[in-house]
């Protein structure tokens, strides 16, 4: 089981930034991907950016060059550095991990089964 908890969303302007966390607890493979998604009101959940055990990382073409996805093994946490925020950044954003090959690391949430509860972010124009 691992446990997750996001922290660091807030309210901004338009160019500004942001710094999530996201602080893991329990026990996960050897091999594993962890991941930042976000739901907007009436959309549908998204990836934003996924790291794998390997600390390979991939984009949303959306966040690319703005965000970066990292990893702090040392303190379990898993952090999303988004400067340059938009308005259509404005969503719920979630944590997420699993223990799979990192070639399954990115292309469907649905994969992954440990959530965090979730931050939220507002970009203002």
């Amino acid at each position: 089981q691992v446990q997750l908890v996001d922290s660091g969303g807030g309210s901004v302007q338009s160019g500004g930034s942001l710094r999530l966390s996201c602080a893991a607890s329990g026990y996960i493979d050897s091999s594993y991907c962890m991941g930042w998604f976000r739901q907007a009101p009436g959309k549908e959940r998204e990836e934003v950016a996924t790291i794998d055990s390997d600390n390979n990382a991939r984009y949303a073409g959306s966040v690319k060059g703005r965000f970066t996805i990292s990893q702090d093994n040392a303190k379990n946490t898993l952090y999303l550095q988004m400067n340059s925020l938009k308005p259509e950044d404005t969503a719920m954003y979630y944590c997420a991990a699993d223990s799979f090959p990192p070639a399954f690391c990115s292309g469907s949430w649905q994969r992954y089964n440990y959530w965090g509860q979730g931050t939220q972010v507002t970009v203002s124009s």
